[in-house]
């Protein structure tokens, strides 16, 4: 039973919807899966609810069945019957490209004129926002040996978005590229090895892993093949692990 003191905290306290793309491959889906009940734990502790009481939730932006306004909709009225009036979107994506910019916000002012004055959404900045992602990407590159330093991102037909990457590749001595623009891996490895670079470790700028980091090792052992001279270090994807939890209840908190 939840007694009275936490009824008064349901009324006053925020749910979460965690919203990323949406892939075909399932592995993406099981680490925000897992994302959502680590920070569900993390907030029931913060905010001494009963573990039942569920107020962290995922939705797709595609390949899901219903379009992200609906999920938001569905996700929005199950929270109004535990006695929440405010729900935070939190765009788990690494690039401010067309969906940040557009295709999200338009979903979520679809779900906000349905439900009408019944809940207040807010839309929280995206993750590739916080700075702390810089922080756990230099952590990540600590060999000494290494020469030369890709990180490999989607990329964005929105040049201000491809920015982004490249000032973050500056900031920690890297070179970016693009799996979906130019500069291609290829390109930028082709480029770092005229320059003499000897050990190159490539960094996808990826939350988990899925089709795309598979595709990109794929082309790490087409270049082995192309520079036998060279070694190439292939890091992993973010990952669902502490330091990107800690930096997502960041983006809750704002």
């Amino acid at each position: 039973m939840i007694n009275q003191k936490q009824i008064l905290k349901l009324l006053i306290s925020s749910a979460y919807l965690l919203v990323s793309h949406g892939s075909k491959d399932p592995r993406p889906q099981v680490a925000m899966e897992e994302l959502a009940r680590n920070l569900q734990d993390k907030l029931a502790d913060s905010n001494n609810q009963e573990r039942d009481v569920n107020h962290i939730g995922t939705a797709y932006l595609e390949i899901h069945p219903q379009p992200l306004h609906q999920q938001i909709i569905d996700f929005s009225r199950k929270i109004i019957a535990d006695g929440c009036r405010h729900l935070k979107i939190i765009p788990l994506f690494l690039l401010p490209g067309v969906h940040v910019t557009e295709d999200i916000p338009a979903e979520v002012e679809l779900a906000k004129l349905a439900l009408k004055e019944d809940i207040f959404i807010e839309l929280q900045p995206y993750l590739g926002s916080d700075r702390g992602l810089q922080k756990l990407l230099t952590r990540k590159i600590i060999d000494p040996s290494v020469d030369g330093r890709i990180i490999v991102a989607h990329g964005s037909r929105r040049v201000e978005a491809n920015n982004t990457i490249q000032a973050m590749a500056i900031s920690v001595n890297a070179v970016a590229a693009y799996w979906a623009v130019s500069p291609s891996l290829q390109d930028i490895v082709a480029q770092l090895v005229a320059d003499g670079k000897k050990k190159i470790a490539i960094i996808p700028y990826f939350l988990f892993p899925g089709g795309i980091t598979d595709a990109i090792m794929q082309s790490i052992q087409d270049l082995k093949l192309q520079f036998p001279e060279v070694s190439f270090q292939l890091y992993e994807p973010l990952g669902a692990n502490g330091e990107l939890i800690d930096l997502i209840w960041d983006l809750m908190q704002q």
